[in-house]
């Protein structure tokens, strides 16, 4: 089969298309012929050797896609050959070859049908940014639940693919939403997806304006995909207890962090890793995310789709900032 091979950690701009043998699905699992895979930030971040999986080269990247079963290994599955199934987060395109190759095998319980309405296109870059969504959204409760009815959340880097995802499920929780994106064009979009307050995070007065159109309420809850000098004035925007999900660092690193800012108030940041989650629970994550969306009349957004020959001109559209998923149509 052809396919993007990662030869070392030198970044995404050194992927090799190529040529390997297909891969066979073993007891438990199914094999996919590839029709769209989805890019995620985390591809680049492991081609460049800044995530912790170190998975034997070559590698294939790609978490997320759309294919059809062409092959289904020992062992019971509802999954016949011929369906067109979605992948659910697992360690495809982590520790084992990904959906940026014409074939995929992935393990039974971590595919799942295209829900009903939906397009492949929908499906295909939905899971993984959806799935990071919703445990920023719940994490804080034990077990997992949304936040009450009311709340405040603030969601930086918000045009992104989990940007994009918490602006919509938080509406769907009830939630008051502040979208920070610093393109007008983007703050538009967000507005129509249901954001309530759209700023661009590199205006001065950034803290003040959003203090003013949440007041007399603070944040109660961030989902952070920037990191870097604006976490500071995250931290200013919240109230007693507020809690930060950090989902990614396109910011880079915090300067000057100050601790302390944590103390009075009892600010609470935490980590996302969708990958800690069993197939069980994130089949049943999935399907209430899924209901959620349909309920609203909402979908995934697609930025933009390229051919499978064209990879590397997908990621480039990726750093640039897309608004929503960036996709791959690998065959069809």
């Amino acid at each position: 089969m052809r396919a993007w091979l990662m030869d070392s950690m030198d970044g995404v701009e050194a992927l090799r298309f190529g040529e390997v043998a297909d891969p066979q699905p073993g007891s438990g699992q199914v094999l996919l012929r590839v029709k769209i895979a989805a890019l995620n930030p985390a591809d680049a971040f492991l081609a460049q050797g800044l995530y912790p999986a170190h998975p034997p080269l070559p590698h294939i990247l790609g978490r997320d896609g759309v294919g059809d079963v062409v092959a289904v290994g020992p062992g019971l599955s509802p999954i016949r050959v011929g369906e067109t199934v979605g992948i659910l987060r697992c360690e495809v395109g982590v520790n084992v070859w990904g959906t940026l190759g014409e074939k995929v095998v992935v393990p039974m319980d971590s595919v799942t049908r295209v829900p009903r309405g939906w397009s492949i296109e929908e499906m295909a870059g939905a899971p993984l940014v959806y799935l990071t969504a919703w445990q920023a959204l719940t994490q804080w409760h034990d077990p997992p639940a949304p936040p009450p009815v009311g709340a405040v959340l603030l969601v930086t880097g918000a045009s992104g693919g989990v940007g994009v995802a918490s602006v919509q499920l938080g509406k769907s929780m009830g939630l008051t939403v502040v979208a920070l994106s610093r393109s007008e064009e983007k703050r538009a979009a967000l507005k129509r997806l249901g954001a309530d307050v759209v700023c661009d995070p590199a205006d001065r007065n950034l803290v003040n304006d959003v203090k003013a159109a949440i007041s007399p309420k603070r944040v109660d809850l961030v989902v952070d995909s920037v990191g870097g000098a604006l976490l500071t004035q995250v931290i200013d925007l919240l109230g007693y207890g507020g809690r930060i999900s950090v989902v990614g660092r396109s910011g880079g690193v915090v300067p000057e962090f100050n601790t302390g800012s944590l103390l009075f108030r009892r600010i609470r940041m935490g980590g996302v890793s969708v990958g800690d989650s069993p197939a069980q629970a994130t089949q049943a994550a999935w399907q209430e995310i899924v209901d959620r969306l349909d309920a609203m009349g909402q979908r995934p957004q697609v930025d933009s789709i390229v051919p499978f020959e064209e990879v590397k001109r997908g990621f480039m559209r990726l750093d640039k900032g897309p608004m929503g998923k960036v996709l791959v149509r690998v065959a069809g």
